[in-house]
């Protein structure tokens, strides 16, 4: 008999988890528990879930709950009589009486290596403090946040022009098989939960907007490491006499000394079309975006705001 599954996810790095599920005969998806509809883009149109229109697309029922509270998700969550909860990037906090509901628990996909980087924004975290290696912890989940002991573990390595989104699709795609095969050791009893080393743990708290504002004091990698991170989401940006410009792309260039000071733009170095002074060495913008504007590789930048030379930016 198939082990019932319940699975509790929302956005595109869900999908491959629950994907492994679909494709294993030995599982069986009987409810699907994502965010509710929220409204997107220009037109401020209602945007479905890329899970719930995995599950739609199968058939599989789907709850839609604002909060996992009260009697009335109790009892939606208990009718499925799930053998597991599996849980990746979900968006919200699960009840120690959520979490033991199944025969087996709830099970959570993970992106980093835990206790490293615990929290919503692992990937993030991982680029910008300049780790060499990642990858995906399948763990039992407790009602702390990420400190469940560890079923499973998959690492990799963070190469050196890593984004955000790049290591994103390569954790998320370790899910298949990582998922399933951890499901069925922990249905035999061949695997075994391993308590996390609390001394060991970092955090990788919720990123909001304002973090993207580059910092031009920093040092040239940091400013790049934290670009590479935040692409796309939530991005980097400075201003420039007043305007909002993105940086969406870039490379730091080493120098010894930097006769630029923080901030100051040039035109006129041979490295680059266009360098940026930092706390240390220079930083070369390749891919930039002015408000209200579409983004341009840095030459067209140039040829068409050569005003910017000698500038500061910053706010």
């Amino acid at each position: 008999m198939a082990l019932r599954v319940v699975f509790m996810g929302t956005p595109e790095f869900a999908i491959p988890s629950l994907q492994s599920l679909l494709g294993a005969s030995d599982f069986e998806v009987v409810g699907v528990v994502t965010q509710p509809d929220r409204p997107a883009g220009r037109g401020n149109q209602l945007r479905q879930s890329p899970v719930k229109r995995l599950a739609q697309a199968y058939d599989i029922d789907v709850f839609q709950p604002e909060k996992l509270r009260g009697d009335d998700v109790m009892a939606r969550l208990a009718a499925w009589r799930a053998d597991f909860h599996v849980v990746a990037a979900y968006g919200q906090i699960l009840r120690a009486q959520i979490l033991e509901l199944p025969t087996y628990g709830s099970i959570n996909v993970h992106a980093s290596l835990l206790p490293r980087w615990r929290g919503a924004a692992p990937i993030q975290a991982a680029i910008r403090a300049g780790d060499r290696q990642t990858g995906l912890t399948i763990m039992q989940m407790d009602p702390g946040l990420d400190t469940g002991p560890i079923l499973a573990q998959e690492a990799i390595e963070i190469m050196p022009r890593e984004t955000g989104e790049s290591l994103h699709d390569k954790l998320a795609a370790l899910a298949d098989p990582l998922l399933v095969d951890t499901l069925r050791g922990v249905a035999s009893g061949d695997i075994q939960p391993q308590p996390q080393d609390d001394a060991q743990a970092t955090l990788a708290p919720r990123l909001k907007k304002e973090e993207g504002e580059i910092d031009w004091t920093a040092s040239a990698e940091e400013i790049d490491r934290t670009v590479r991170a935040f692409y796309p989401w939530p991005g980097t940006y400075t201003y420039w006499q007043g305007e909002l410009l993105k940086i969406i792309e870039g490379s730091p260039v080493l120098s010894a000394n930097s006769p630029l000071s923080p901030g100051r733009v040039s035109l006129s170095r041979a490295e680059a079309p266009m360098l940026i002074g930092t706390g240390a060495g220079w930083y070369a913008p390749l891919r930039l975006q002015l408000a209200g504007r579409k983004a341009m590789p840095v030459g067209d930048f140039v040829n068409g705001f050569q005003e910017i030379d000698a500038a500061g930016l910053g706010g």
